[in-house]
């Protein structure tokens, strides 16, 4: 079977960066032709400067990193430094990149990427705001529909919020870019709080990274270590979630996870629910489905995959 070719957009964050592991460590499923970064959990300066530093642990200095946006569309940036670090990617001790970021806007190489590559073969994986992605619509409508899927990390229903009570952090933090992407026609995938939160780093699964005596599983298991800190204080769960991983394992395994086809809206006006994923997951409204939205997960093959494939990374 050909590797499906992706796109990685993200804020990295150490969920994004081992959604980033993930992808590089699965040649045979996934292609990655290149990294986009956008300000989300930490600026945009530091998303870029992160990305690398994973490409660098990952032994791939080759990847392509882009820097994007370094603002949502309307509204003032929100970072997430309190649950992430100063750094984005706080916990482990790892050297400053020595890959250089290419040249050029990442929107422009969204437009040209899809422009360039046969309708229907570019899968776009946003782990963080939607800016880049809602950016490059608005700029070039005519890659919509070239696009195979997005696939994103993103939105809340059952789980309902986490950066406010009705709101998912990537998008609270640009809804009007947001809003943009889920009615641009393009097929959409949607892994939530609902699915993400199922997929705890319990302290048996992060010994198992530490176990793999690497590099990246020592590393992994630092950054699941840090940000667990702050998702036990919040939520009393038995770990950390592994949000953004969610994206790259449902491209390799789809058969781990189960949702439905539903009309998902984005809420922008309301001060209230600024950013909210209004999910019609019962049907009662007649508005059309525009995106699979991922209820569950099975986490303990979730996990081995993911060791599986870290393992590779020596």
């Amino acid at each position: 079977m050909t590797a499906r070719k992706i796109i990685i957009d993200t804020d990295p964050g150490q969920d994004d960066a081992v959604a980033i592991l993930l992808a590089l460590a699965s040649p045979e499923d996934l292609e990655v032709l290149g990294i986009t970064c956008v300000a989300g959990n930490v600026p945009l300066e530091l998303t870029t400067r992160n990305a690398r530093i994973v490409c660098e642990l990952a032994g791939f200095p080759q990847t392509k990193v882009f820097a994007g946006c370094d603002r949502p569309l309307g509204r003032n940036l929100v970072t997430a430094e309190h649950v992430h670090g100063k750094t984005g990617l706080d916990g482990p001790t790892l050297p400053e990149p020595t890959m250089p970021l290419q040249d050029g806007h990442a929107v422009d190489f969204l437009i040209d990427t899809l422009r360039r590559e046969p309708a229907g073969s570019v899968t776009l994986c946003p782990l963080g705001p939607l800016t880049n992605i809602a950016t490059a619509l608005e700029k070039a409508p005519d890659i919509a529909p070239r696009i195979r899927e997005i696939v994103l990390m993103g939105g809340a229903y059952f789980e309902v919020g986490n950066i406010t009570p009705t709101a998912e952090f990537n998008i609270y933090v640009d809804p009007e870019a947001a809003k943009i992407v889920f009615g641009a026609g393009v097929p959409l995938v949607v892994l939530p709080l609902d699915c993400t939160h199922k997929a705890l780093v319990t302290t048996p699964r992060n010994d198992a990274f530490r176990a793999l005596g690497t590099r990246v599983g020592t590393a992994v298991a630092q950054m699941t270590d840090f940000f667990e800190r702050f998702d036990l204080a919040k939520y009393g769960s038995e770990g950390a979630p592994l949000h953004d991983p969610c994206v790259t394992a449902y491209l390799i395994a789809p058969h781990l996870f189960s949702g439905r086809h539903i009309n998902v809206e984005i809420e922008t006006e309301s001060t209230l629910c600024r950013g909210m994923t209004v999910a019609d997951w019962w049907g009662v409204t007649d508005r059309a489905p525009n995106a699979l939205f991922i209820g569950d997960l099975d986490a303990d093959h979730f996990f081995a995959l993911l060791t599986e494939r870290l393992g590779r990374l020596s």
